[in-house]
């Protein structure tokens, strides 16, 4: 199976409600390492690079829909298309695969828009559309940042935990996680079903 969390996870996203249950915020000595590094793009568009920006991840298995910042030449936020969205086969063989139309349309597709006022872009994912990710560069690196726990925080991970129901699947919580624009420190917040 391609995916195990599949689309019946997407359409959950987009009729389930959640409620806030807690957030854990803590201090770390030295920053967290981040998945975010360069690496080339898609053969045809060669020309351009990418940076890791998050995944949404979940317990059916280990493949993520990642999030990548696409940077022009001189390494800008592409305008014509700053984040591109495709999932990686982490339980098979690591591969690149994209995403289909209901993904694309749904839970894992997105909205994003250029806004001075943040410097950058607001981008909106599909399955969550009240929570506001903001997409800039800031120094060389490109960050998604969010509200986590009501602290502004560089995005690195949501993860899903869900199960297979009668009426398709279930979703328990959902767990942002990254890292405090303050302190540096790890932070997350579970969220319920209410």
């Amino acid at each position: 199976m391609k995916k195990a969390i599949g689309w019946f996870v997407v359409l959950a996203l987009l009729v389930v409600s959640f409620s806030f249950v807690g957030c854990a915020t803590q201090e770390e000595k030295k920053p967290a390492s981040s998945p975010a590094h360069e690496k080339a793009a898609a053969p045809t568009t060669a020309h351009k690079k990418t940076q890791s920006l998050f995944i949404i991840g979940h317990n059916k298995d280990a493949n993520v829909v990642q999030y990548d910042a696409r940077l022009t030449a001189d390494g800008k936020l592409d305008p014509k298309e700053p984040v591109i969205v495709y999932w990686v086969i982490r339980a098979e063989d690591g591969r690149r695969e994209e995403l289909n139309w209901i993904e694309k349309k749904k839970g894992y597709g997105f909205d994003i828009k250029p806004d001075s006022s943040v410097d950058g872009y607001k981008m909106t994912l599909r399955g969550d559309p009240q929570r506001q990710i903001i997409v800039k560069k800031e120094g060389d690196a490109i960050r998604a940042e969010v509200l986590i726990g009501g602290r502004q925080a560089v995005l690195e991970k949501i993860y899903i935990n869900s199960s297979d129901g009668l009426m398709g699947p279930k979703v328990h919580y959902i767990v942002l996680s990254g890292k405090d624009l303050k302190t540096g420190g790890k932070c997350s917040q579970k969220i319920v079903q209410k």
